[in-house]
């Protein structure tokens, strides 16, 4: 027999009990199979009395026994009570003399939400839309060939987009600040390396220049001793270079790839990848606002459980890229958990949503999208079908391309159902440039 008490949204607790006669039985059994290769003082293997083995090893093998035992009862009674757990249940043995004849004992534990959608059918979901012109595609090739500029002595004062050497010496109240010093210092005018205020003094300078200025730090400036902070900057320019770009021709083509120097087979490839990824980023747009609406029209509790393990692998997937990005992380520090705790609990509950969404509507990924989307991954590597290969060769690895599948029916459905509000989108915006 089992009760089940309600302990709050999704909080429950199951009392049972476990026959005393099943735990001692399954004991001696696992005693007598330890019995057969236990070495024991004074006894052959396998010859050791019952009773010694249990002075033994009786205590951690009713400790083990027990464990199974109640996980296998709480799990045939959460069958019985059609509870949906989420995560794992915690015991308490309310009863374990092992004179009695049950061990009573409880379980505290967390059931899924119930998931309702509201009315998606009245709601608007806005989605991008970007058309790629002749002019966007000349403005990349521009940026590229800025990439490959070199720089010439100018003859004339700084201007944006100019490479310069500078000396300067920043000073707080007189003194100078930590990392305020350098000389022979080169950076790129515009290319928002240094702080606004300090390239538009050097804007209009000439080599063999110095100049005095003030300037106060950003409020959020990560130097925290000068940040908000009024400072004076001593600055000597000792050289100013002009850009000059490669000219657009077979030479510029061959070293983008392009083995013959067709610059109109440039023009076409570098048509063809910002397409591919113009489609890429609408696409993450697009996905994101029909998320978002599902989160908005949708009401339900996440279970604690389940966020805290979202909160660990937030944890460990962000210091993982860090590491990749070269950020070393301090041993024995570890990222602080609350910095996850709200884009966990939205991943929990959008994933609950989406898993309900796919059972209502039969969203589910279908195989041919999933290897379509292992295929475009691929595309990525020199040998494409080796990494098609490895991800079929472990149903595990499949996962990924199993929610992006999930992710993108889900999306679609979105978007059939609801209003559908366009808005276009600057191709600069789109790719994040500035300006």
């Amino acid at each position: 027999m089992s009760s089940v008490e309600n302990l709050g949204a999704l909080e429950r607790r199951l009392n049972a009990f476990i026959p005393q006669q099943q735990i001692r039985g399954e004991v001696e059994v696992r005693l007598k199979r330890l019995g057969r290769t236990a070495k024991i003082h004074g006894f052959r293997p396998g010859k050791a009395p019952l009773g010694i083995l249990q002075q033994q090893y009786g205590a951690q093998v009713h400790r083990e026994v027990l464990g199974d035992a109640l996980q296998r009862s709480f799990d045939e009674a959460a069958l019985a009570n059609s509870l949906k757990v989420a995560g794992y249940p915690s015991f308490v043995v309310k009863e374990a003399d092992p004179a009695a004849e049950q061990i009573e004992y409880s379980a505290t534990f967390e059931v899924y939400p119930e998931v309702t959608v509201g009315d998606i059918a009245s709601e608007t979901v806005e989605r991008a839309v970007c058309a790629l012109s002749d002019a966007d595609v000349d403005s990349t090739i521009t940026t590229l060939r800025k990439q490959r500029a070199v720089f010439e002595a100018a003859g004339r004062p700084a201007q944006n987009e100019d490479q310069v050497r500078v000396d300067f010496c920043g000073k707080l109240d007189g003194a100078v600040f930590e990392g305020g010093e350098a000389s022979d210092f080169v950076t790129v005018l515009g290319a928002s390396r240094l702080l606004p205020d300090f390239e538009n003094a050097i804007i209009g300078m000439k080599a063999g220049e110095s100049k005095t200025f003030d300037m106060t730090f950003p409020q959020d400036y990560h130097g925290k001793d000068v940040a908000g902070k009024r400072v004076t900057f001593t600055i000597s320019l000792h050289a100013v270079e002009a850009p000059r770009l490669p000219e657009l021709d077979a030479e510029f083509a061959k070293s983008l790839g392009v083995a013959d120097g067709d610059t109109g087979k440039l023009k076409a490839e570098i048509r063809e990848n910002l397409e591919r990824e113009i489609k890429r980023r609408l696409k993450a747009r697009n996905k994101s606002n029909a998320m978002e609406l599902l989160l908005k029209m949708c009401s339900l509790d996440a279970p604690k459980a389940l966020v805290e393990a979202e909160v660990q692998n937030l944890v460990q997937l962000t210091a993982h890229d860090m590491r990749e990005r070269g950020v070393k992380i301090p041993q024995g520090m570890s990222l602080p958990p609350e910095l996850f705790a709200e884009r966990a609990q939205k991943r929990v509950k959008l994933g609950l949503v989406l898993a309900e969404l796919a059972n209502w509507h039969d969203l589910k990924a279908k195989p041919e999208q999933v290897k379509a989307l292992v295929r475009e991954y691929a595309q990525n590597y020199e040998q494409p079908e080796e990494v098609v290969k490895w991800h079929y060769s472990d149903p595990s690895r499949l996962q990924e391309a199993n929610n992006l599948a999930l992710e993108d029916n889900v999306t679609a459905w979105v978007m059939g159902v609801a209003r559908v509000a366009d808005k276009p989108v600057e191709f600069g915006e789109l790719m994040g440039r500035e300006g």
